[in-house]
């Protein structure tokens, strides 16, 4: 089998070793051919266990996804013709939208191929939670046009959570939808378990893309709350400012609090780094007001480490309220303040609640159901285009 899969992605050259562990595992279902972007302005092609074509990182969103509307739609059409690529996974309904006009116009020529459409969050909002946008009303139409027209032409859509799962009934009532968990490495968490000795008592983190949709602000908030009961506490915020005036406000408001010297920002970390931090934290908080999954949490739970995160989305699905963490309303800096008080003053409860994270996180993902969910998506997408159903080119 070919498969290409299409979407947002960075890739660095040489795969970091989370992504390397990924594709060679996913390897085994066949030929895999990805279009992505590089970490910086040049393109790239190599291969590591699949051919990767990245084009180049463009600064703003809209120049990038111009780019894979043009690039992204080109290479999808050629890899189809040239190798007769069997299935395209689009990693969202947007990129969904360019791989359906790459499929169509492979038609003419002759050549089919399935559409695998994915959902990871919430596509209808999530983009105006992460960052401020002008022609707000604009961009809701293009994206309702985009969503619909790839949601129609899907063979099979995938999900990673109920949530996510019930936004696409509600788009594409009639289409198959399988659902199964992002992938991560769990094995690197599983073997980094929290170890009481070495676990920081007192310390807080958050591990994320630093956007308005994290909900980062609210954390903050909530810990300059019981910052003077514990003096000792500190709080880290792990992940890349993708919205640097959004990073830029959380500083002011740390420095408007007085918790310059208690608040610390770090960029991104490999798994094994993120491992390691998160297994010596007290708890990870997750107070997104939007998320797909939340698949830190799943993370944080294999090393052992209770989670407090937001009854939004997929996260309902991952905590047990007071059994492997806690689940507070968003925005709600009072609730999360309390539930941070009683991490701190309940350590025995709280390291057999990180027992019970952990158990929760070895039955939630397994390498090999990961794989089992794609070989599912193929199964039910082939058929569908080999009968000829693939709806034909038309805008």
């Amino acid at each position: 089998m070919k498969i290409c899969f299409l979407g947002g992605a960075r890739y660095n050259q040489p795969l970091d070793a989370t992504s390397a562990k990924k594709f060679r595992i996913l390897n085994t279902l066949g030929d895999l051919f990805i279009i992505g972007f590089s970490n910086d302005y040049r393109p790239r092609i190599f291969k590591e266990y699949a051919q990767f074509y990245l084009i180049p990182k463009m600064p703003f969103s809209a120049l990038r996804y111009f780019e894979l509307l043009v690039l992204g739609q080109m290479f999808t059409f050629w890899l189809i013709v040239r190798y007769q690529i069997q299935v395209v996974v689009a990693q969202s309904p947007y990129e969904g939208f360019v791989a359906a006009l790459a499929i169509s116009l492979a038609r003419w020529c002759g050549c089919k191929a399935a559409l695998v459409v994915e959902v990871h969050g919430d596509f209808e909002e999530s983009l105006f939670l992460y960052r401020k946008l002008r022609f707000r009303s604009l961009y809701r139409l293009l994206m309702r046009y985009a969503a619909r027209y790839s949601l129609e032409r899907a063979d099979v859509l995938r999900a990673i959570s109920k949530s996510t799962t019930e936004q696409l009934r509600r788009w594409a009532p009639q289409k198959t939808i399988i659902s199964f968990p992002a992938w991560t490495d769990i094995d690197s968490f599983l073997r980094c378990a929290a170890n009481p000795v070495n676990a920081s008592p007192n310390l807080i983190l958050f591990v994320g893309m630093v956007t308005p949709l994290k909900g980062i602000h609210y954390l903050i908030d909530a810990f300059s709350l019981i910052a003077a009961e514990f003096p000792q506490s500190r709080l880290l915020i792990i992940g890349k400012e993708d919205n640097v005036a959004y990073a830029d406000d959380l500083r002011h408001q740390i420095n408007n609090l007085g918790l310059q010297n208690r608040v610390r920002f770090i960029g991104h970390q490999s798994q094994a780094e993120l491992a390691f931090r998160m297994s010596e934290a007290a708890v990870l908080v997750l107070p997104s007001v939007s998320e797909g999954l939340g698949r830190v949490i799943i993370e944080a739970m294999a090393t052992g480490t209770p989670v407090i995160g937001s009854r939004v989305g997929g996260i309902p699905e991952l905590i047990k309220d007071g059994v492997n963490g806690f689940l507070i309303a968003p925005g709600d800096e009072q609730a999360l303040a309390e539930k941070l008080r009683w991490i701190f003053n309940n350590p025995d409860q709280t390291r057999e609640m990180g027992r019970s994270a952990r158990t929760c996180a070895r039955e939630s993902f397994s390498t090999e159901n990961y794989v089992e969910g794609y070989r599912q998506l193929f199964q039910i997408g082939l058929p569908t285009v080999e009968q000829g159903e693939h709806a034909a080119f038309t805008l």
